[in-house]
């Protein structure tokens, strides 16, 4: 982490929406585990990527908040902090709506969705495919979530980092080895010019 990046998080007030995101410590997770240590999941690859920027990190705690657990309210993240209306708005467009498919929810985001939005998504996606385990999940899940990550989300990281790209690529290239699946999508690539 650079001096700059830890500035950024000395200042920044994040503990108003890790109370938020209690409420999912109750919703458990298939591969154990709970919604609360995956949202944190997703914030530390976030940071791990070097994202500062407080609306993206703010969000990334609460992610799933609206989709999995019902009892909070919209005011109440606008209340948080000056943030809370941008972060709420990014929550809402990472959160699949009712009676929306899994498809329609991954096009509106790689077609509609905000840089910050297709980057969310981009560490979510490498927080679960890192949970995606062969002797968890059954081969014909992790052929289906692959490929939607193949057609929906591997976009998405061209678009927004290079190197989630070739994270997310390596994910699925090993899940693949696992289940002993073709793996002819594409060659790993390191993006090495930043």
């Amino acid at each position: 982490m650079e001096n700059y990046e830890k500035d950024l998080l000395v200042n920044m007030v994040v503990a108003p929406y890790m109370q938020k995101a209690t409420a999912l410590r109750g919703i458990k997770r298939y591969v154990g585990g709970n919604q609360f240590r995956h949202a944190f999941m997703t914030f530390a690859i976030l940071i791990d990527y070097h994202y500062v920027d407080p609306v993206l990190i703010k969000a990334s705690v609460i992610h799933d908040l609206f989709e999995d657990a019902k009892c909070v309210s919209y005011d109440e993240i606008r209340s948080l902090d000056s943030d809370g209306q941008k972060v709420l708005e990014l929550v809402l467009e990472v959160t699949r709506k009712k009676n929306e498919s899994k498809d329609d929810f991954l096009q509106r985001i790689l077609t509609h969705g905000s840089t910050l939005a297709k980057i969310l998504k981009c560490a979510d996606r490498i927080s679960n495919l890192t949970d995606l385990h062969p002797d968890i999940f059954d081969k014909e899940f992790i052929k289906n979530y692959i490929n939607e990550t193949k057609k929906w989300v591997i976009p998405m990281a061209e678009q927004v980092n290079k190197d989630m790209l070739f994270e997310l690529q390596d994910l699925i290239k090993r899940r693949e080895t696992n289940l002993k699946i073709s793996s002819s999508f594409w060659p790993l690539k390191r993006r090495t010019d930043d």
